[in-house]
């Protein structure tokens, strides 16, 4: 019988004998029999086709802040999925183990199966994640409108290297929020992921224009991008360019997959939250490291804590139904603040 994960692909284009991949910015040009860059993508006989439609290696209901996303639904649960691969070349992958394998099988899960799935665990939304969400699109496409016509939201916790079309078109299904990964400066990027960091850049600009919610993540990694001149200028062209309003999780990294460096020390990360707040922005939190009063929201106006949050988990969330400091009405940017009343 034929494989369920084997779909069509939607974003493709033929190339004289070959046929390219319009999923990602790679753009992969393949000839037949040959696979993307991903190895979810085939080219069978002239036509493209993804290996890992409904493909779900691994699946859980998450709170929302381990995506994570702070100022977006605090408290909530999504069901989370993921698939295999990535189009990434992170030595330091925390999730290798799914994102380092080509397709493999795993369950297969219709898009109206998750979503039914997804209310009958109680979550408020979805989010694919765990590897490169991006490479599910064709998938994630059928969930989204399922999951909002059922009163759910949608997330990607992403590498942000999709085409402007698969981000224009998970858009219009239903995309609300992204955690999007910015990994270094131009340098780091292409030398330890193989990939253009301004593709990312203006994935975040399109996405804000597009009113999708956005929070930045930089996973803090000794030697690669932990100098003062990357960190500050990731921060500074955050408050450039998505705005100084976007939050900025600064994570500690341990050691995995092919990479040895020692753990981040706190010092660094503390350095880096300093380095953002210099720089305009307005919440920037501190990840991986438990019991930091750093992964806290404060007001940026008077200081009062609104949000506190332990082990990946909101212990309290005193911001408005409207978004607003109780104390001095500063306005708080996110989206669902009220969710839970």
């Amino acid at each position: 019988m034929p494989s369920p994960f084997i779909h069509k692909a939607l974003l493709q284009e033929p190339t004289g004998d070959k046929v390219r991949c319009l999923t990602c910015e790679r753009r992969c040009e393949l000839a037949d029999g040959q696979v993307g860059w991903c190895r979810t993508r085939q080219n069978q006989g002239g036509t493209l086709y993804t290996l890992i439609y409904g493909a779900v290696s691994s699946l859980s209901c998450n709170p929302i802040e381990k995506k994570p996303l702070y100022h977006f639904y605090p408290g909530s649960v999504a069901l989370t999925a993921g698939a295999w691969s990535c189009n990434f070349a992170c030595p330091w992958c925390q999730n290798w183990d799914i994102s380092k394998q080509p397709p493999s099988g795993g369950e297969f899960i219709s898009p109206s199966e998750f979503v039914a799935r997804a209310r009958q665990y109680g979550c408020q939304g979805t989010s694919i994640s765990f590897n490169e969400p991006t490479l599910s699109l064709e998938w994630s496409l059928e969930v989204f409108p399922l999951a909002r016509k059922a009163g759910l939201y949608n997330t990607f916790v992403t590498n942000g290297y999709q085409t402007l079309a698969a981000l224009e078109l998970l858009v219009e299904a239903g995309l609300d929020g992204m955690n999007v990964d910015v990994k270094g400066d131009a340098r780091a990027v292409k030398k330890h992921c193989q990939a253009d960091v301004e593709v990312v850049w203006r994935n975040c600009r399109r996405a804000r224009e597009l009113d999708v919610w956005v929070e930045l993540t930089t996973l803090v990694i000794p030697g690669v991008n932990d100098d003062d001149e990357c960190l500050e200028g990731i921060a500074r062209r955050i408050v450039a360019e998505p705005g100084p309003e976007t939050p900025w999780h600064i994570t500690r990294y341990y050691p995995a997959y092919r990479f040895t460096a020692p753990p981040t020390p706190v010092a660094t990360l503390e350095r880096a939250r300093e380095l953002g707040l210099q720089a305009g922005l307005h919440h920037t939190y501190l990840g991986n490291v438990p019991g930091h009063p750093a992964g806290h929201t404060f007001c940026p106006n008077c200081g009062t804590t609104l949000i506190k949050r332990g082990l990946l988990r909101l212990l309290r969330c005193d911001v408005t139904p409207d978004g607003r400091c109780p104390c001095c009405g500063q306005g708080i940017a996110g989206t669902g603040w009220a969710w839970n009343n």
